[in-house]
C-alpha cells in the first residue's frame, strides 16, 4: 500500500514539475514577444522611434513621419517633440501643426496627463484645421513614455469645441485611423454613449465628440468607444476592456454586434442590464439603428450572466438612465 502511495506522490510531483516547466516556457515566450514588440519601436541603435504627425498642405488630413528623439526620458522628450511639432518638416507637402501664428505658452504634467497651454491665436483656426491640429498633437505626444492623456488649455482656459462644449481629456484612440501611416478622410461626430453610475445599477449618458476616419462605420466606432469606457470621473465602465470585436453589421434597423468570449467575463460591479443596455442604448442613438443583438463568436444561443438571453433583440431602455 505504501508502494502505491509513493507511486502516486511521484506521479503528482512529475505533473507539478511539468506544469512549472510549461509555465516557465510561457513566461519566457511572453518575454520574447514583448522584447520583439519593443524592438519594433526602436531604431537600429536601440533608440525609441516615434511617429510625428503633421497636416498636409491642403489641411484636409494628417500624415506621419518617423522620428528618433535624441532624448529618452519623459521630461527631456517633451520639449524636444514640441520643438519638432513647431518646425517645418523637410517634406514640402507637410505643415507643422504648431504654426500659423500660435505657439505653446507652457506645459505641465500631472501623473500621466500632459496639460498643453496654447496662446489665444490657436482659436483663430477653422474647425477642421483645429481638429486636425489637435489630432497631430495628441497622437504625437502620447507616444512619450509616461504620457497617456493630453488636455489643451488656451491662455489657461479649458479648450471648448465649436459648439461650446469642453473638449476635456484627450487620448490617442479618440482619433481613429486606418492601418496605414496616413490619417485621412477625417470626420467629426458627437456620440451619445451610456456608461454605469457609481452603484453599477443604472446608466449615465455621456456626450463624446470624436474625430474618426470614415473607413470605420459609426456602429463599430460606438462599440469601440463603449468597450474603451468613460474618460471622466462621473461614470464607470460596463464591459470587459479585453473584449475584442469580431464584426459589427446593420440590417433592417438591427445592429448585430459580434464579440469574442471575453465579453462574458465581467470585471466590474455592474448589473447585467447595465452592461447590455450601455451597448444597446449607445447604438440606438444612431439614426439607422432601432434594435441590437449581441452574439459571442457568432453564437446567440446562450445566456449572459445566467439571466439575459442573447438571442433577444434589445431596444432602447431609458428606465435605467439616471440623471
Amino acid at each position: 500500500m505504501n508502494e502505491n502511495k509513493n507511486r502516486e506522490i511521484s506521479k503528482t510531483n512529475k505533473i507539478g514539475i511539468n506544469r512549472l516547466r510549461s509555465i516557465g516556457l510561457i513566461v519566457f515566450l511572453s518575454f520574447l514577444l514583448c522584447a520583439c514588440a519593443l524592438q519594433q519601436s526602436e531604431d537600429e541603435e536601440g533608440k525609441l522611434r516615434v511617429d510625428v504627425y503633421y497636416l498636409n498642405k491642403e489641411e484636409t488630413k494628417v500624415a506621419s513621419e518617423s522620428y528618433t528623439p535624441e532624448e529618452s526620458t519623459r521630461d527631456a522628450m517633451l520639449p524636444e517633440l514640441i520643438q519638432v511639432l513647431s518646425t517645418q518638416p523637410e517634406n514640402v507637402n507637410l505643415v507643422a501643426p504648431v504654426s500659423d501664428g500660435f505657439h505653446v505658452l507652457n506645459y505641465s504634467v500631472e501623473e500621466k496627463q500632459l496639460i498643453l497651454n496654447l496662446d489665444v491665436r490657436y482659436l483663430d483656426m477653422d474647425a477642421t484645421k483645429e481638429i486636425l491640429t489637435r489630432a497631430a498633437l495628441v497622437r504625437t505626444l502620447t507616444q512619450i513614455p509616461g504620457i497617456d492623456y493630453v488636455s489643451i488649455t488656451v491662455e489657461n482656459e479649458p479648450l471648448q469645441d465649436s459648439t461650446g462644449n469642453l473638449v476635456g481629456t484627450l487620448t490617442s484612440d479618440m482619433f481613429i485611423d486606418n492601418a496605414g501611416t496616413e490619417i485621412n478622410s477625417y470626420e467629426k461626430v458627437k456620440l451619445h454613449l451610456y456608461f454605469a453610475n457609481k452603484a453599477g445599477d443604472g446608466l449615465i449618458e455621456v456626450n463624446r465628440t470624436i474625430v474618426y476616419n470614415s473607413n470605420i462605420s459609426l456602429e463599430k466606432l460606438v462599440v469601440e468607444q463603449v468597450i474603451a469606457g468613460p474618460t471622466n470621473d462621473e461614470s464607470y465602465p460596463t464591459i470587459n476592456p479585453s473584449t475584442k470585436i469580431v464584426n459589427v453589421t446593420v440590417k433592417d434597423g438591427i445592429c448585430y454586434v459580434n464579440l469574442d468570449d471575453a465579453f462574458l467575463t465581467q470585471p466590474y460591479n455592474v448589473t447585467s442590464e447595465v452592461t447590455i443596455y450601455s451597448m444597446a442604448n449607445s447604438l440606438i442613438e444612431l439614426s439607422n439603428v432601432n434594435k441590437v443583438q449581441i452574439s459571442i463568436n457568432g453564437k446567440t444561443d446562450m445566456m449572459y450572466r445566467e439571466n439575459t438571453n442573447l438571442s433577444n433583440f434589445f431596444e432602447r431602455n431609458l428606465d435605467l438612465v439616471h440623471g
